[in-house]
């Protein structure tokens, strides 16, 4: 026999307690195959946010700096860092002090919009130790670091007998 209720005395709907839309949120991570706890990582890791870096360039009024910016933003984009910001400077033999597009980098990433400063390559920075490590330093200070693109690949070369 069939039933003929009206709409009116249908039973009406109930809200779904906190409770209720948590069974249901696990019945459908399991129906995913999503293990139990493996949710809440992955939603945590949907929120991670890319590396984010400023590459800094430097050199003297008639130097071509091109090619070593795009070796910087292509070396950047194989690792998926974002990359913030361009800094390019035309200072020469400056020292670090005396450049303001050089500081500017190291703001960055004292204020978090970095996390390292990438450059083509250490004379970009100094070519004297000391400093160098000085503006390694400061970029330490605020939580970042310093990379220097070419040079693991430069000694990697003279070393193997092949000119850098």
């Amino acid at each position: 026999m069939v039933s003929y209720k009206s709409a009116q005395t249908q039973e009406p709907a109930r809200r779904r307690t906190k409770g209720d839309l948590r069974r249901r949120q696990a019945l459908a991570d399991a129906a995913a195959g999503v293990s139990p706890g493996e949710a809440d990582v992955l939603a945590e890791a949907a929120k991670v946010e890319r590396f984010r870096c400023v590459i800094y360039l430097c050199g003297a009024p008639p130097t071509d700096i091109t090619r070593p910016g795009r070796e910087c933003r292509e070396y950047a984009e194989a690792f998926g860092w974002e990359i913030t910001d361009v800094i390019e400077e035309r200072a020469g033999l400056l020292p670090p002090r005396g450049r303001a597009g050089l500081w500017r980098a190291v703001e960055r990433v004292q204020e978090g919009a970095a996390g390292a400063v990438l450059t083509a390559c250490r004379s970009m920075i100094s070519s004297v130790p000391q400093e160098y490590d000085e503006v390694a330093r400061e970029i330490e200070k605020a939580g970042g670091f310093l990379h220097v693109k070419d040079s693991a690949r430069r000694g990697l070369t003279r070393a193997a007998g092949h000119p850098a």
